[in-house]
This record gives C-alpha cells, structure tokens and sequence, in this order.
C-alpha cells in the first residue's frame, strides 16, 4: 500500500468572499497533493471553511439573514474558488458538520479528562477580526489612541465567564518539541518567533464564550460555545477520522504539513500541538507559515480598495499563467508582489515565449516534415548532454526544491532546462538540417521530443491542464514520477505507430487587460 501523506491548508473564514490570498494557499497546497501523488504517495489533501465565530455571527446580523445561511452561501463561493483554479482536494471540510461537531467535542473532553480545563472568568482585549486574545504588552496605539492587535486590528475589552485551557502547563513541552524538531515550524524565521513567544511565557488561554451563541457547544454546559480557534483547529482531526474512524486516524494522522499564512502561525505552532498533547494525539509533523501576497506592495484590505478578485484574474490571464505565477514569482514563505503587470510578463517570457513555443516548433516540425512519425533517437554527445540536463532538472532538482516546498527554486532549475532545449534548437538548427541533413533533423526533434515530455511531466502539477494537454498530444500515457525511470519508453511509442497529430498551441500571448 502506498504510503499516506496527509497536507492541509488553513480553513478559509467566509464573512467575506476569496481573495488572492485564499487562492495563493490552495494552489500551493495543490502543487504538493499534485506532486506527492506522482511520486505514488496516497494523499489526503483537506481544505474547506470555518463558519463559527463572532465575526460570522455580526457579518449574518448585518446582512439580514442566519449565520447558517451566510455560511451555506460563503462557503459556496470558496468551494466554487477551489473547482476554478483546479484544486484536487479530496475533502471540502465544512466546521458546521454535525461530524466536525463530534470531532470538536471529542477532543473537548479529551482535553477535560487530562484536567487540562477549568471553568474562570476571563477579562482582557479581544480582536473580533482575529478571533484571538491579546495581552496589554502586545498591544499598539493607533489613531486617536484607539488601541490595536498586532495585526493592527481594532481590540475591546472582554468580561465574562469562560472555560480556559492551561496553556502555561505546555510551555517547557512545547520548546522541547522545537528542539527536537528543528522542522516543525517553517521557515526559519517563523520558528524563531514561535520559539520566543513560548519563551516569554504562556497565559492561560480563555477556550470559550457566553455572549453569542454561533458554535459548538462545550460538552456538559451548554450555555458556553467553544471559542472559534478549538473548532476550527479540529478540522484537521475531523478529516483524518477523529474520533469514530481509528484505521483511518491511525492512516493520515499525523498530517505531514498544515499549509497556513504567517499571522495564524501561533494558533497552529502554539495552541493546536498544546491541545493535541492534552488529548494524548500525535502532533503535525511540519507547519509551514507562507507570506502575504501583496498588491503592488500593499497588503490588500477593504477599507483601501485593493481586494483582488481570483476568479477575476482566472478569467483574465487564465488559471495555468495565474497558478505559475504565483509560485514562480516568490520564494514561498516570503511576501510576494502581484501586479497585472508582472502576471503578463512572467507568463509571456517563460510560458509562452520559452516553453510554449519551443514545444509547438519542435511538434510542428514533426508534423510537417515526418509525416508525424517519431524519428530515430538522437546519440551524440550533443543530445545525451542535453537529455541528461532535462532529466537532472526534472526528476532531481525539481523533486528536491518542491520536497521542501521551494517551488520558486525548483521552478528555476526547470527554467534552466527550458533554456538549455531553445539554445540546443538555435545550435542545431533542424529547419537547416531539413535540406542538409535530414536523418541528423530527425534525430534533433526525437531528441526535443523527449525532452519536452520530460520537461511537461515535471511541470504537470503546477500548470496541470496545459502540461496534461501537451503530454495527451506527446502520447505519454504515465504520469507519474517513475516515468523518468522508464528508459524505453520512446521506442515503445515508436514502435506502436503512433503519429503526432496537428499540435494546438499551449499559452496564448498575455495582454494586460484594457484600462476600464
């Protein structure tokens, strides 16, 4: 049996529809479901939305409706987000599920049995927007003497009864688990803060709330809800089988990565491996805190306008360029740029100008001048030094980038080798080999032609209906990474008659679109 992997994004808050930070998280998340299953891993890949909270309960009350029709219509349009840009999850987790429900109860109790949980009174700054608590030293001072989270959200002061969890018991656990395990916090930057914020000491943490009512109810007091966090923690547990499932708990769980931006690092690095070493469960093996995707530097906000639709830029510069990137363009974890502007120039010069055209000349040649019959291999030191190129990009360096979730890396290392197969066709100039030399032209394109498939392969998860679309036309039924291994693989095709049909470009030029 293949062996699990379990990789997660951050369930996404509907008081709002997507934005591009939404999109940027599941395409990453996506790369790597896409990319371990070709490597043969059995992959779980969860994403979905948390629908509680106070935040959801205002948003319902301002539009006129329930919090459950609000959510039933937001989480719509993220569902919808994730089947447009080609996100192959496998569970669509919704926090309102009467299975998630268990799940949160469970672990409640799990928690409650370890005397982990007792009931206080909690009084101190709340952010509705991060659904989080805050101590007075971490707060700021904004306009007018407002006082502000670290995220620079608006906090108020909190009073009422609450369950607490003991979090300060956790603390020397907790950098114990840092310490032994260097990658559990990536990257590195991220791990030093989470280390420091564990270092300073740990509060108490307040775990539920009286004044709504929008929720999961805490397990032998129903007058309380679970604060948002353990509810939506949880989801992760629920879609491993937690509590009613344990063949498949005992499969996916622990989750390999949970894939979330940098502001929610504490919850997952801090309280989520707290609560999981109260309920006596394993940990995450990796939490891997991405950067911001920034509009033209600018955090996007709603206030300032600058919210970016992803469906929009789909429609407008489609979903393969938009996919490529937004990995290309950054190292992940890092922020990251987006512009109309750089979109068009990356998918122009990589896409189509270097890959897109490189494949449709060399098909086309095969077409028109062999009647689309592959040709005999190529054997020159030219041609092996090439394949060997392709091959080292394609089944080393970009498998290793990508392990690691250094996608703009391991794309490079792919762009190097798209670079090397258009300076090999200008050193060997088939169309003049087409009148000198006509069996060495074969020998060029058969050589091309293989290392195109190679190179569509290795780019399969990233652009997958454009890599799919070219593989389909190079008639390469295997699609997994084993498929570099399979050094006969050209002859066999050869040998079955197959015959290139007309080949249909792949990446139409960009165009900004008109100002409007």
């Amino acid at each position: 049996m293949a062996d699990p992997f379990y990789i997660s994004t951050a369930i996404s808050y509907p008081n709002g529809p997507p934005h591009i930070g939404h999109a940027y998280e599941a395409i990453a998340a996506d790369v790597v479901a896409r990319f371990q299953r070709m490597r043969g891993r059995d992959v779980f890949f969860q994403t979905g939305t948390d629908e509680h909270g106070l935040k959801m309960a205002q948003a319902a009350r301002d539009r006129g409706v329930s919090p459950q029709q609000l959510a039933d219509k937001m989480s719509g349009l993220f569902s919808a987000m994730c089947d447009r840009l080609e996100i192959s999850y496998d569970r669509f987790i919704r926090t309102t599920e009467p299975a998630h429900h268990a799940a949160s109860r469970a672990i409640w109790g799990a928690m409650a049995a370890n005397d982990d949980v007792y009931l206080g009174r909690y009084e101190g700054w709340y952010s509705v927007r991060d659904e989080a608590f805050y101590d007075e030293a971490e707060l700021t001072v904004g306009e007018g003497g407002a006082k502000l989270s670290p995220q620079g959200t608006p906090v108020e002061w909190t009073a009422e009864e609450s369950w607490f969890f003991r979090l300060s018991a956790y603390a020397d656990r907790l950098l114990a688990h840092y310490e032994a395990n260097p990658g559990f916090v990536r990257p590195e930057g991220r791990r030093n803060e989470v280390m420091s914020f564990v270092r300073g000491g740990l509060s108490d943490l307040s775990i539920s709330r009286t004044s709504f009512d929008w929720g999961v109810r805490v397990p032998g007091d129903e007058r309380h809800v679970m604060y948002v966090w353990v509810d939506a923690l949880t989801n992760y547990l629920t879609g491993a089988g937690y509590p009613d499932d344990p063949a498949r708990l005992a499969r996916y769980w622990p989750a390999d990565v949970h894939l979330i931006g940098k502001d929610i690092v504490r919850f997952h690095a801090v309280y989520w491996p707290a609560f999981l070493m109260s309920a006596g469960l394993p940990l995450p093996r990796q939490v891997f805190g991405h950067g911001f995707m920034l509009s033209r530097g600018e955090k996007m906000s709603k206030s300032v306008g600058n919210v970016v639709d992803p469906l929009a830029l789909a429609d407008a510069f489609g979903v393969d360029p938009l996919r490529y990137f937004l990995l290309r363009e950054v190292p992940f974890g890092q922020d990251g740029n987006y512009s109309p502007e750089a979109i068009v120039a990356r998918a122009n010069a990589e896409l189509a100008n270097s890959f897109g055209n490189l494949a449709q000349r060399t098909l086309s040649m095969i077409h028109k001048n062999l009647g689309g019959e592959l040709p005999a291999a190529g054997e020159r030191d030219e041609d092996r030094a090439l394949l060997a190129q392709v091959r080292a990009a394609c089944a080393e360096e970009l498998p290793a980038a990508f392990e690691q979730l250094a996608f703009s890396q391991g794309l490079e290392a792919w762009m190097r080798a798209v670079f090397a197969c258009n300076a090999y066709v200008d050193a060997q100039a088939p169309w003049a080999l087409r009148k000198t030399d006509p069996a060495r032209m074969g020998e060029v394109l058969g050589t091309l032609f293989r290392s195109i498939r190679d190179l569509a392969l290795a780019v399969l998860p990233v652009i997958p209906e454009s890599a799919g679309r070219l593989l389909d036309q190079l008639g390469a039924e295997e699609r997994g990474s084993d498929a570099y291994n399979n050094e006969g693989w050209y002859e066999r095709l050869r040998a079955g008659g197959f015959r290139l049909a007309q080949p249909t470009p792949l990446f139409p030029r960009l165009e900004l679109p008109a100002e409007g």
